[in-house]
């Protein structure tokens, strides 16, 4: 609705331009947003205020001039001027009713745009060290990157799906050496444990499948244990075989699913870690320091230079982030999104400085970043903070068990990434309106059992009848849920522009609540056939849009609960 009304003004505009009412040349970019006081109308634009100067008039009487300019609109009651030059458009009903009839028609298809013209973008989330099982802060991670993805290709974006195993480095060695200690019988409070070992009773799985010569399938690949514990390399690859299999499983039990997995250690296997840094030398912006290869990322926003290659040889760790994105950019993908934790904060601007300084027509800005903040797990008012099975924190697994996938999904994107965020494993399992999951997915099957009601007493909705009589919705709790519903397009437009999913839970719950004031107040299957199948309409759209929001959101639509 709101581009609609923005293309009627700009019709406006252009008529007024051609009559020398306002001077040629481009529009500036004017907003039409809804109002925060439906007294004060359902819309509101910002052009004559953009316009006056220009125009040399006054912001009001040049608002009047726009106004009595707009082509006659069905579906437009009035228009008013406000404050210092504010356009306010007030619709009727049949606007409102209009947009019902779109959503009913178009179903699934509801709320869904070509806005990325079917451009590349790459969303890589979840990137989780193969080093143990995903902790609450890789499912926020997941929750948030999926739901992206899956918002981004409703407005018409091409989306890729990227994991990035970082499988080289201390870490992998760490571990390598905890699960030989396990083979060798060794127990973390041994004094032979190695200091930086990892303690959970993972290890331990890992160490006798091993031991026992089990075969895990991982990334296309078999990977068996060879019973052998002096090999450290061998129980390196099976370890990291192993918890790359347990990580894909927990995933997939999240609903979470990659397009390409993309190994750290193919960077240094396939040479282009060296490459990216011969690169980097070319183009003039490292110096030796102190044995040391230096990257002068102050040449573009760092508060100071970075090494990169120590005096041992071996490389910082945002080195292989640089390759690892120049890669992405020669994958062809006009957008990269990349969902971490806060605690990546700090590498933003060395990898966006390694990626500028090659001078490899990398735009400024690429990748995007957007970063979650930690997740506290609470239960009967008190911190959850150990898994037995990880040893040191919460994991995904444990969530989803506790409280099942969806209200899982739902708590860790129904905040702002930038907002630290308390999962209450109670209110999840909650089934009371507290708990907004059930609260959503309740109006959904609420809708559900008014289509068994009417099977049950012999009655067909008539769906033509109804799109011909929703007229007949003239209840307050009618008005204001039809408002809702024509919001659900710029709300999944919104959360892509914003890379936002939050904004979109937060919608399904406002829907939610309108249905449920409307469904407490009146009955659906009435005597008056016109007002029923207009009614059954309105739930009918209710129902849609709750689908396709949760859909989005990679959450199920229940029809009984």
């Amino acid at each position: 609705m709101k581009q609609d009304l923005r293309d009627w003004i700009l019709q406006a505009l252009t008529a007024l331009q051609a009559g020398g009412s306002l001077p040629a040349g481009d529009l500036p970019d004017f907003v039409v947003e809804r109002t925060k006081n439906r007294g004060h109308g359902d819309f509101a634009t910002n052009a004559a205020l953009l316009l006056a100067k220009a125009a040399g008039a006054k912001p009001r009487d040049l608002a009047a001039t726009i106004a009595a300019a707009l082509p006659p609109r069905e579906g437009v009651a009035r228009v008013d001027i406000a404050g210092p030059g504010f356009i306010n458009i007030v619709l009727d009903g049949a606007a409102y009713t209009a947009q019902l009839r779109t959503l009913l028609a178009q179903g699934t298809a509801y709320g869904r745009n070509d806005s990325g013209r079917g451009r590349r973008v790459q969303i890589e989330f979840v990137s989780a060290n193969p080093t143990g099982p995903l902790h609450v802060g890789h499912g926020r991670g997941a929750a948030v990157g999926d739901s992206l993805a899956r918002v981004l290709d409703a407005n018409g974006w091409a989306v890729t799906r990227e994991f990035y195993y970082n499988d080289a480095g201390a870490q992998i060695t760490n571990l390598a050496l905890s699960v030989q200690a396990r083979c060798k019988g060794i127990e973390p409070d041994h004094p032979a444990w190695p200091a930086d070992g990892y303690r959970g009773d993972y290890i331990l799985d890992v160490a006798r499948d091993y031991m026992a010569g089990a075969t895990v399938h991982a990334d296309g690949q078999d990977v068996s244990g060879t019973a052998d514990g002096d090999d450290l390399e061998a129980i390196r690859r099976f370890a990291v075989a192993w918890l790359r299999r347990e990580q894909d499983l927990d995933l997939r039990a999240f609903g979470v699913v990659f397009d390409v997995y993309f190994l750290e250690s193919s960077l240094y296997r396939d040479g282009k870690v060296e490459a990216t840094v011969r690169d980097l030398i070319a183009a003039g912006h490292t110096y030796e320091h102190e044995g040391a290869l230096w990257l002068k990322t102050t040449d573009f926003g760092d508060d100071k230079d970075r090494v990169m290659r120590k005096g041992d040889g071996s490389y910082t760790y945002f080195v292989p982030d640089v390759a690892y994105h120049v890669d992405k950019w020669r994958r062809g993908f006009e957008r990269v999104i990349n969902e971490q934790g806060a605690d990546h904060h700090s590498t933003i601007t060395r990898v966006r400085a390694g990626l500028q300084a090659l001078d490899a027509g990398i735009p400024k800005g690429w990748p995007e970043y957007v970063l979650h903040q930690m997740v506290t797990v609470m239960r009967g008012g008190e911190e959850v903070k150990l898994s037995k099975r990880a040893g040191s924190y919460v994991t995904v697994r444990d969530l989803i068990d506790e409280v099942g996938r969806d209200a899982t999904r739902y708590f860790l994107i129904a905040r702002k990434t930038d907002s630290q965020l308390v999962f209450d494993i109670d209110l999840a399992r909650a089934q009371t309106n507290d708990n907004p999951v059930f609260y959503i997915q309740y109006a959904h099957a609420r809708v559900c059992s008014v289509r068994r009601q009417l099977a049950e007493r012999g009655i067909a909705w008539d769906r033509d009848n109804g799109l011909a009589r929703l007229d007949r919705l003239v209840e307050t709790h009618e008005q204001l849920l039809l408002v809702e519903l024509s919001r659900y397009p710029e709300v999944v437009e919104a959360a892509a522009t914003n890379l936002d999913p939050q904004l979109l839970a937060h919608y399904l719950r406002e829907v939610a609540t309108a249905f449920h004031a409307w469904y407490n107040s009146h009955h659906f299957i009435v005597e008056d056939a016109d007002v029923r199948d207009a009614r059954l309409g309105l739930a009918e759209g209710t129902r849609q849009v709750l689908f396709n929001g949760l859909d989005l959101l990679g959450l199920s639509a229940p029809e009984t609960m």
